[in-house]
């Protein structure tokens, strides 16, 4: 990027958004957005969507998808803008994004920092620009902190058996961390060909370009996805669709297979636990940072 001639940036939102609408507006975003953030305001429950882009940038997708997103929920999608200096945006995300030890296995360590060698822990190199999936969310924290304990139970199984899914991978964090554990391919998913690239990227940077492999899929409607059964699940999402896809989850989760769910609220737990036990899932753990709740859930047997 030239310093003397930076591209022009700005960031769109929409907030005061029901949680039901998330989903609908995240997907609208990221069509034309760089990077795209949800933050929950807890005083009045309610959500705010907020994306940067280069200004203009694909403005047509926007508003086609926004368009959609108000006929699906209802609501009056009209975004608000605020232009940002892309060089003062950039510095700012790579100061906000510090070295992270997460648990006791994990550091991430953003690439605008000096490699050091650490004996003690797994080091995953990510880029400072891209703002899903970094780890600083408490939601990906909670699965990186889960995975310690089931991957100490799994490194027995036989290596041509363990099969592990990465639901909605971002960039990849989760996928890198599981694969760096086990020792095992882990396939990632998302619904944005972007972070599918991204994942991607970070996999082959992180020297787990043969053991992460991250594809388009939309939860478990791809065959590629739906046609095998899996020792461990990641699923980082949201509650509603944590819900909605229970029933695939329990079906394929081989016996003994654990799932870590992440993406919910303290209080959406007892509503996202009864949908899976409904499909024979037990609950082994639950994490609690800040109002988030990471679900630890094993199928019997």
């Amino acid at each position: 990027m030239s310093r003397h001639h930076p591209q022009n940036l700005e960031t769109v939102w929409i907030e005061d958004l029901p949680e039901e609408a998330v989903p609908a507006v995240e997907a609208a975003f990221e069509r034309a957005c760089r990077s795209v953030a949800l933050f929950l305001n807890e005083e009045t429950d309610t959500w705010r969507v907020e994306g940067v882009r280069e200004e203009g940038t694909k403005e047509d997708d926007l508003t086609a998808a926004l368009a959609l997103a108000s006929l699906t929920t209802g609501l009056d999608l009209t975004p608000q803008r605020a232009p940002v200096e892309s060089e003062g945006w950039l510095a700012r995300t790579a100061q906000s994004f510090p070295e992270q030890a997460i648990g006791g296995r994990v550091v991430i360590r953003p690439t605008h920092l000096p490699d050091r060698k650490l004996w003690s822990r797994t080091v995953l190199k990510l880029d400072a620009g891209i703002a899903f999936g970094s780890g600083e969310h408490a939601s990906t924290q909670g699965c990186l902190m889960a995975l310690e304990g089931v991957a100490r139970r799994m490194k027995g199984l036989p290596k041509d058996r363990l099969r592990m899914l990465d639901l909605g991978a971002g960039s990849g964090i989760l996928a890198m961390a599981a694969a760096s554990a086990l020792h095992r391919r882990v396939l990632a998913t998302d619904i944005e060909p972007w972070s599918v690239r991204v994942a991607n990227q970070n996999a082959a940077m992180n020297g787990l370009k043969t053991l992460v492999h991250s594809i388009l899929a939309d939860g478990w409607k791809n065959p590629a996805v739906s046609k095998g059964s899996y020792d461990l699940v990641f699923a980082n999402i949201l509650a509603r669709p944590l819900c909605a896809m229970a029933g695939d989850m329990a079906r394929h989760l081989r016996p003994g297979g654990t799932a870590i769910l992440a993406g919910l609220l303290g209080k959406q737990a007892n509503w996202v636990l009864a949908a899976h036990r409904r499909g024979g899932l037990v609950l082994e753990r639950r994490l609690n940072i800040g109002p988030w709740t990471t679900l630890v859930l094993r199928k019997p047997g």
